[in-house]
């Protein structure tokens, strides 16, 4: 006799738990082994297509935070209900910001997902953005009108680009973290400065903010720890620090305090791309360097990187699937390397479309060196974008997508990456 089950199940993340949550996840998902990667809310979907898989015609329609339908949480959840329990997705309304009425409560970003074993009647289904329908052929588990395709964390990228690193983690109490005054002190000091590089981390790298270093030692001798006092005086302090931490793993770092944590540096030339970055920008704040520095881990780079790897990355091609299956922090774009640059499908252009996107990409570098006080957050805020680097950019997408044959053919970004998920797929199909 039901017709439809309805709701706005309680939005707690997988780390914000209770214990009787995380037994209620257990219950439910007793035959998905990944299950404690995903929010509380997945529960009701599971729970949802468990009763209605008998093929009924129940139609279902969940308010959920939008991490239902992005990054890792997706294969995990979908994949299971789609391809095991025969869930359809019938209609789809993409992210809102939610606001509580109580003025200590923050907003939450949602999405409406109406889903059914049997599919709608007619066959139409809708994809709801700012309240305006547009229909879709397919509805998939990105909520896109796209193939139904998934895309699996990956440890090495899909088809031969350059690896991405996440950068360091130091775990020093910012003992090895130095203003210019400091630096200068070190180098007055006597310290060499192949010890001391820039320090960049998100925030830093965005706003250009370069009064800020940091000690690398992990090339200086136990030697020359001892002849240099402002070097001793930090070793001894991140010592003293990880000894007496709380944390086992920090504790356990004590017998090698002149060493980070996790010391991943670049070198030679690299790309850097800030982890979280802004939705309203159109394009990610991807840096390409070669200055010695050490990149916190809310960055990741890509070393020894070309002008061709800079063009493709910060193509609108590039960004069309970091948009479609990034994480999100709030609705902040939230770069994943497993999920998003290991799985991104690459061009294979001919020699003359290579050297193209080569001039672009050096175009695009021309027109940020023209304001050498601005910093990128400056310049891709898409109110203070600058013509020339506007100008640039669309003559750096022209090339990327004529090295991809969509020029032309394609009329919108969910076009593109449906495109871009067929490539994935043949990719996926070849190597299995």
């Amino acid at each position: 006799e039901l017709n439809y089950i309805m709701g706005n199940p309680p939005f707690v993340g997988t780390k914000m738990q209770s214990a009787s949550q995380k037994k209620d996840m257990k219950e439910v998902f007793f035959n998905n082994p990944k299950y404690k990667k995903l929010d509380y809310v997945a529960a009701w979907y599971k729970k949802s297509a468990d009763y209605i898989c008998d093929s009924t015609n129940i139609r279902c329609a969940l308010v959920s935070t939008n991490s239902i339908a992005q990054g890792e949480m997706v294969p995990i959840l979908w994949k299971q209900l789609m391809n095991e329990y025969g869930i359809k997705i019938d209609f789809a309304h993409l992210t809102f910001r939610w606001d509580s009425e109580s003025n200590l409560a923050a907003h939450v970003h949602c999405v409406i997902i109406g889903f059914s074993h049997t599919g709608t009647a007619t066959g139409r289904k809708h994809i709801f953005i700012d309240n305006k329908s547009h229909y879709a052929q397919n509805i998939n588990a990105y909520l896109m009108n796209a193939p139904t395709i998934f895309i699996e964390k990956r440890q090495r990228t899909i088809n031969g680009a350059k690896a991405m690193t996440k950068g360091a983690q130091l775990i020093d109490d910012g003992n090895y973290v130095l203003n210019e005054s400091e630096k200068n002190n070190a180098v007055k000091s006597g310290v060499p400065t192949k010890y001391i590089r820039k320090y960049l981390n998100a925030q830093i790298f965005i706003n250009n903010n370069d009064s800020q270093y940091c000690l690398y030692l992990e090339e200086m001798s136990p030697k020359e720890i001892n002849t240099y006092p402002f070097v001793k005086e930090r070793v001894l302090a991140v010592k003293k620090f990880r000894e007496e931490s709380d944390a086992e793993f920090v504790h356990n770092l004590m017998n090698s305090p002149s060493r980070y944590f996790i010391s991943t540096v670049p070198n030679g030339k690299f790309l850097i791309f800030p982890i979280v970055s802004s939705e309203r920008r159109k394009y990610l704040p991807i840096g390409f360097s070669s200055e010695k520095a050490v990149l916190t881990n809310a960055l990741n780079f890509v070393e020894k990187a070309t002008l061709y790897d800079f063009g493709v990355s910060i193509s609108n091609v590039h960004m069309a699937w970091t948009r479609a299956f990034c994480g999100r922090l709030k609705s902040d774009y939230r770069y994943s390397k497993d999920i998003v640059w290991n799985t991104f499908p690459w061009p294979k252009p001919t020699a003359k479309q290579k050297e193209k996107i080569e001039k672009t990409a050096q175009g695009i570098l021309d027109a940020r060196a023209k304001y050498p006080n601005s910093s990128l957050a400056d310049l891709y805020d898409e109110t203070t974008m600058p013509p020339e680097l506007v100008k640039a950019h669309q003559a750096n997408d022209r090339a990327v997508m004529e090295a991809y044959k969509f020029w032309g053919k394609l009329n919108s970004e969910s076009d593109c990456v449906a495109e871009l998920m067929k490539m994935y797929q043949r990719l996926v199909d070849e190597k299995q």
